[in-house]
């Protein structure tokens, strides 16, 4: 589908350097917490599968964020590239967030991505599993937000 919005660059096909930074970009919307936000950077018919739900448009993609929220209290995400070719990125990723009740997880999983020329995302594909973890054994302490740039990434982290 064509986009009448402004492009969002880096554009495919992605280079090394731009793919990392469509990654760096993609994790820094997702710290946001904002559904709008991060809805933004799909194209508007967007087609998702998240764990086992699927989806399609940038509205449900605000509800589904809404919802991820509501239940995944103080998420913080980091994102790695995995791989890429043309308009295609895959990411591994892990995220830290707890319950209503106190209790900590750490979820691990990949995605993969394919773009417009526009550089939207039109396809998002995720698999995810959780683990608990103490709270003693998290590992990402920044403020809520943009993750610092002199922390820590996956590999360095050993997840």
């Amino acid at each position: 589908m064509n986009n009448p919005e402004n492009p969002r660059p880096p554009l495919p096909p992605f280079d090394r350097e731009y793919a990392i930074q469509k990654v760096r970009i993609a994790e820094d919307a997702w710290n946001t917490r904002n559904p709008e936000l991060v809805s933004l950077a799909y194209t508007s018919d967007s087609i998702w599968r998240n764990r086992s739900e699927f989806l399609s448009s940038r509205e449900a993609i605000v509800q589904f964020l809404t919802r991820k929220w509501l239940k995944e209290l103080d998420y913080r995400l980091i994102k790695e590239l995995w791989a890429f070719q043309d308009n295609r990125i895959a990411v591994r990723f892990a995220y830290e967030w707890h319950d209503d009740s106190g209790n900590w997880f750490r979820s691990y999983g990949n995605e993969n991505w394919e773009f417009d020329e526009h550089g939207f995302m039109r396809w998002r594909i995720a698999s995810i599993n959780d683990l608990p973890i103490h709270q003693s054994d998290r590992k990402y302490h920044w403020i809520l937000g943009r993750r610092p740039d002199d922390h820590p990434g996956l590999s360095d982290l050993n997840l």
